[in-house]
């Protein structure tokens, strides 16, 4: 992922705002559909975390910052990782119509991750927001 990149992923669940909400905030659920070993999360400004996630022979010990948040509306992070350059943020935004939710994920890229790692290309980045919010979150959500 290069500077200015950006992966847009859009997914509408027939659900309340608060239920969508929840799964993307309160860690006991977030464990569930997105990354099991997040130690904590809180949806506050200035929260930060971290932890790791193995792919094979590399690890990526996951950096998060909550750098804004409109309640029941939109939460940032910046999202880096400790053993690579690069940086990004992350954006989750939720709009409410008639019962229904779109929750719209915009990953944007403020520094290039390094290109000599096969986890870092757009097409996998991409992939990997897909797989978490179209398969992982639209299936959990669903379930409930």
């Amino acid at each position: 992922m290069k500077l200015n990149d950006s992966i847009i992923v859009e997914q509408n669940f027939n659900s309340s705002l608060t239920k969508v909400r929840n799964a993307i905030t309160k860690i006991d659920l977030m464990r569930q559909w997105f990354f099991n070993n997040i130690p904590d999360f809180k949806a506050e400004k200035g929260f930060k975390t971290q932890f790791n996630v193995s792919s094979g022979e590399r690890n990526f010990l996951h950096l998060w910052e909550i750098v804004d948040v409109e309640k029941h509306k939109k939460i940032v992070y910046n999202w880096k990782y400790q053993e690579y350059t690069g940086n990004s943020f992350v954006f989750f935004e939720l709009i409410e119509k008639k019962h229904k939710v779109k929750l719209i994920v915009t990953c944007k890229i403020t520094e290039d991750f390094p290109s000599n790692i096969p986890e870092f290309t757009s097409e996998s980045c991409k992939n990997g927001w897909n797989y978490f919010i179209k398969d992982r979150l639209k299936e959990f959500i669903e379930k409930k």
